[in-house]
């Protein structure tokens, strides 16, 4: 799919479907609105009235201009109140109006974008453009490898044009909106990539094949890759890893990929991001029930993001030596399996009594973090898992939640979280709750009571993290959707690598 720009007369523009996201305040606003429904004698305007449209969001108008102007057809889009509009939601705008495109048949479709009225400066311009065409790729993605016949429909649509009012388009906004929409098929790629791997059968998607994966995102992109196996694991003591994996006749894979900027500058600083890399997970002995094991193929989440957002990292050559670590195994029960009430040591040489075989991720997490600590000595470090049910409980379906031992760094990536548009809550970490985690023949057990799991997951993680920096985001809610909405496919959703890009590739 290609992106360009347009910004001459939009009755004139060709392609099979224009959408224009409409305010609630100003509806029937606007140059280009007001261009179309005077070449369609008002017609825009009368639907509007007739149909009760008033620019909410969620509300949708279509019509057919039947040949009276360029566009074959007009989507418009409610956008709700113009003040609460925040770039991120132009995703969903460039998702829906791909999708219609799409829809219609149409080869090219054609989308307003809102953020230059007012005179927008040049770097918001960059942002809307952006998430523009991260919306309309994401929009057009669909995971159809499995499907044959007629379910495996070619998408139609090969052009987007975005489309801006000459007034509002000088040379610096034009070759912003450029590189807007260069980053924006950067970033919908990686996470292209990071939905392709969470939507993969677990039958498929072994922990082996994950390795494999990782290692051709590697080539690909100018990666170093190491794979340890099970032997090298265990030369390294990671007895909790490794006691999650002997229930499977899988094999675990122990993955890190390396980027490092090129030339002779020295790098900023060491980032560590670390992901949960369960690719099956069946809770082991403490067994789920069936309906709650159908989805946990997308337990790999957050390994999933970490070696798709390096990638898009390396591509950009961001100034950090970035390191992407996952753990991969698949937690089975069996003969072999680990059991309630063994005692494992950990890299770290910390103690853990099981008390809870579901409540494996974090233990697989507890010594990958070892590992980098130990191998990396980085400067930052952040994990990402889907950790916890009890997050979704406290959060919902859509927010991740952040805990971490530095605010400073917790804030950071916050902010960076809002500037890519993806939904997150700080969340505490009381020491009183470490209360739950304690043990009388080990150093602590691994999970704690039912109110606060998410926050004593956190605080398990926190012992094997020491003084380094770390932000740990359980992404249990917002890694997996149930039903396709804007840019939003069902299934997996790639969430996360958006803002690992933007808080290590950020605009200065």
């Amino acid at each position: 799919m290609k992106f360009s720009f347009y910004t001459e007369d939009v009755t004139k523009l060709s392609a099979g479907l224009l959408g224009v996201l409409v305010f609630e305040e100003q509806v029937g606003d606007g140059a280009i609105f007001k261009a179309v429904d005077q070449r369609l004698d008002g017609l825009v305007t009368r639907l509007i009235a007739d149909e009760q449209f008033k620019g909410k969001k969620g509300q949708t108008l279509a019509l057919h201009t039947h040949g009276r102007v360029g566009p074959q057809r007009l989507l418009l889009v409610g956008g709700g109140a113009r003040e609460d509009l925040q770039p991120g939601d132009l995703r969903g705008f460039g998702g829906g109006v791909i999708k219609a495109g799409a829809a219609a048949q149409a080869t090219a479709a054609a989308a307003v974008l809102p953020y230059l009225d007012g005179g927008a400066t040049p770097t918001t311009a960059e942002r809307a453009a952006q998430f523009l065409a991260e919306g309309a790729l994401l929009g057009g993605y669909k995971f159809d490898k499995y499907l044959t016949g007629d379910k495996k429909k070619p998408f139609s649509v090969e052009e987007v044009k975005i489309v801006a009012t000459p007034d509002n388009v000088d040379g610096a906004r034009l070759e912003a909106l450029k590189r807007g929409s260069q980053r924006g098929v950067e970033v919908a790629a990686g996470v292209a990539q990071a939905r392709d791997l969470i939507n993969e059968p677990a039958g498929d998607l072994t922990p082996t094949k994950m390795a494999d994966v990782a290692q051709k995102i590697a080539k690909q992109h100018g990666l170093d890759a190491k794979v340890l196996g099970p032997k090298e694991c265990q030369k390294l003591g990671m007895g909790m890893y490794l006691a999650v994996s002997q229930g499977s006749d899988e094999e675990p894979r122990f993955i890190h990929l390396t980027y490092k900027p090129k030339g002779k500058t020295p790098t900023k600083k060491k980032i560590a991001l670390v992901g949960k890399g369960v690719t099956f997970d069946s809770g082991g002995l403490s067994l789920k029930p069936s309906n709650a094991m159908e989805d946990m193929k997308v337990d790999m989440s957050g390994a999933a993001a970490v070696i798709s957002a390096i990638g898009v990292l390396a591509d950009m050559g961001v100034p950090y030596e970035v390191h992407a670590i996952a753990a991969c195994t698949e937690n089975m029960p069996s003969g072999k399996s680990y059991k309630l009430g063994d005692v494992l040591k950990s890299m770290s040489g910390k103690t853990v009594e099981i008390n809870n075989t579901d409540a494996e991720g974090r233990l697989t997490l507890g010594d990958a973090i070892t590992y980098a600590l130990a191998e990396i000595k980085p400067d930052e470090i952040f994990d990402f898992a889907t950790l916890t049910g009890a997050c979704m409980v406290a959060l919902g379906p859509y927010h991740a939640g952040v805990m971490g031992n530095d605010l400073s760094l917790v804030e950071r990536w916050l902010a960076a979280a809002r500037l890519a548009g993806e939904e997150m809550w700080h969340l505490p970490l009381p020491d009183r709750l470490k209360e739950q985690l304690k043990s009388e023949i080990a150093d602590m057990r691994n999970t704690g009571d039912r109110y606060g799991g998410a926050l004593t997951a956190g605080l398990f993680l926190k012992e094997f993290v020491g003084d380094t920096p770390w932000v740990h985001v359980d992404i249990a809610g917002p890694a997996s959707a149930d039903k396709e909405a804007g840019h939003v496919a069902k299934g997996g959703t790639g969430f996360a690598v958006a803002t690992i890009v933007e808080y290590l590739a950020g605009r200065e």
